[in-house]
């Protein structure tokens, strides 16, 4: 099924894929203040949450997580979670979801009585409006939610030391390889620009189809 024109109608909110290839598909979730998304799981996929703008709680079994604009949380498969928006102007979120398959989802807990119940029907669906973002491979800059986003073909390790220590980088396609060839970060990760600036210390590779979002939130 093909989410590309669509928005999705959560009771808490609203969602749409804003992104997608063979490897990730990406969401932009605007949540209400006080609401949160249900506390879920997806037993076949990663995702990554990256607040743009807002502020935000990341719930987990036993603990919190408190976002700020720029900051991001990596979920393995399998671990359920739910995300609140502690701001009165709500939360921006993006998820990015590797591999890409919308329906894997387990819902424990919410607050709308959506317990046990699959992803949302076609039902509550609407047409995507003319702001709505839609990010494609060419490298250029969008500014959204408070944020610059900048879409970057890395060729080279050395491009990395370009980014600024305060940004993130979310991997769309290829990624930074050990000499072997194995990706140490690739589609579907989101990496601190400081994190990845250690790791090619070591690791001097990049696949050649590298296509990286580095985001930028404005300053507050």
């Amino acid at each position: 099924m093909s989410y590309e024109s669509t928005i999705v109608k959560k009771p808490w909110g609203y969602e749409y894929l804003a992104y997608e290839n063979e490897h990730v598909a990406l969401w932009f979730l605007y949540i209400k203040h006080t609401h949160s998304t249900s506390l879920h799981c997806h037993p076949k996929k990663t995702t990554g949450l990256t607040l743009l703008d807002g502020q935000a709680e990341v719930s987990f079994f036993n603990h919190t997580n408190k976002l700020n604009p720029g900051n991001k949380v990596m979920i393995r498969k399998g671990l359920f979670h739910s995300t609140k928006a502690t701001s009165e102007k709500g939360a921006y979120v993006f998820e990015i979801e590797t591999p890409v398959d919308k329906q894997d989802l387990v819902r424990f807990r919410d607050s709308y009585g959506r317990e046990g119940k699959p992803y949302e029907d076609s039902t509550h669906e609407m047409p995507k409006a003319e702001d709505c973002l839609w990010i494609t491979d060419e490298p250029k800059d969008y500014d959204f939610a408070n944020c610059v986003l900048s879409i970057k073909n890395i060729t080279d390790v050395s491009m990395f030391e370009e980014i600024d220590n305060k940004h993130n980088v979310m991997f769309l396609k290829g990624g930074l390889q050990a000499d072997y060839g194995q990706n140490v970060a690739g589609p579907g990760d989101v990496v601190a620009s400081s994190v990845i600036k250690q790791l090619i210390e070591v690791f001097h590779k990049v696949d050649p189809e590298t296509l990286v979002m580095i985001i930028k939130p404005n300053e507050q």
